[in-house]
């Protein structure tokens, strides 16, 4: 009998990544939607028994589709796939009936021990019955060729890295910390305050910035902290004193010391490559955006900028983080991007 399944990402890279997990001997039809809205569509048409099913996506999240599915009892069993592995996300998917769940980049070994505890893949019948059965050998999974462009993999790999960063982010003040959808574009360094879409220019910021290196890669990691948020965060992390100059470098160097250090190592690990970084400076305090990253403006170079904006769960907190990755990445970039979609 053949399965049908519904793999949901917003990213096509992952979309690939996920149907790669799938084992060979399973006869299954696998179909894809590229947000909340597409799934719930094909799952009201009952085109699927089984979904795999990312949470941050744009239109609808899989929180949302999950508890669509759960009000209109629409038959499919769920397993979460995400970046997000802070424990409060795991907790939450299960109570809306998510019957499990797996981080990114997938596991092969865990996707088919899943699918065999579900009762969906039974290797050994499988492979009997091929070898009995010729034609079972060409049927296989049909699964639709996807094109994956270098704007995408990069808005895959930060989705992952950053679902670190928010895990250690999360343990650490005891909070959910919420999961934006990066966003990548192709910069001038005059243009890069054209990239943060989260903050208000009615409000002044502290900046702190770190390089890092690595084989055939180089950029910087600049964290962006609006100054009436200081002291909620010196009170999150338990500071003494709560207020003044000084607090607010602590309060700038702890933040960038746990982001940039959870955020690039996710990236350097799924580039399988180290990342040296060099000490984190302050680039100025109470300031305009643009005034924070006046000392960009004057080179000529494109920068490929990834932005982030970590937003805490029921806190007034704001926290831009951007990772600009210079222009003479993009070859090894790309290669990289061969090697994971041949």
């Amino acid at each position: 009998m053949t399965t049908r399944i519904l793999i949901c990402d917003d990213s096509a890279l992952a979309r690939k990544q996920m149907a790669r997990t799938l084992p060979a001997g399973l006869q299954a039809k696998v179909s894809f939607a590229v947000d909340g809205k597409e799934a719930l569509a094909k799952l009201r048409n009952h085109e699927a028994e089984l979904m795999f099913l990312d949470l941050n996506m744009p239109e609808m999240d899989g929180y949302q589709v999950l508890e669509e599915i759960r009000t209109e009892d629409l038959p499919v069993m769920t397993i979460v796939v995400s970046g997000d592995i802070q424990p409060e996300a795991r907790a939450r998917v299960k109570k809306l009936g998510a019957i499990d769940f797996i981080k990114k980049p997938t596991d092969t070994d865990l996707v088919m021990r899943l699918l065999m505890e579900y009762g969906v893949y039974r290797p050994g019948e499988l492979e009997d019955a091929a070898l009995q059965d010729a034609s079972l050998q060409s049927k296989g999974s049909t699964t639709p060729e996807i094109s994956v462009s270098l704007n995408d993999y990069l808005q895959e790999i930060a989705n992952v890295a950053m679902g670190r960063s928010s895990d250690l982010l999360a343990r650490l003040l005891r909070v959910f910390v919420k999961q934006p959808i990066p966003r990548v574009a192709f910069l001038a360094n005059s243009e890069l305050h054209m990239a943060i879409s989260s903050v208000s220019n009615s409000n002044t910021y502290s900046a702190v910035c770190q390089g890092f290196t690595g084989a055939g890669i180089a950029g910087e990691a600049l964290l962006l902290f609006a100054d009436a948020s200081f002291r909620d965060m010196a009170e999150m992390l338990h500071y003494e004193n709560l207020e003044g100059e000084a607090v607010n470098v602590e309060v700038l160097m702890d933040m960038s010391s746990i982001l940039f250090g959870a955020f690039l190592k996710g990236i350097g690990d799924q580039l399988d490559l180290k990342l040296g970084l060099g000490h984190p400076t302050v680039l100025g305090q109470h300031r305009q955006i643009t005034e924070l990253l006046e000392h960009h403006s004057a080179r000529d170079e494109q920068l490929l900028c990834i932005e982030i904006c970590y937003t805490l769960e029921d806190r007034d907190i704001e926290c831009d983080m951007l990772v600009l990755l210079t222009e003479d990445s993009v070859p090894f970039l790309e290669d990289r991007l061969q090697y994971l979609v041949d």
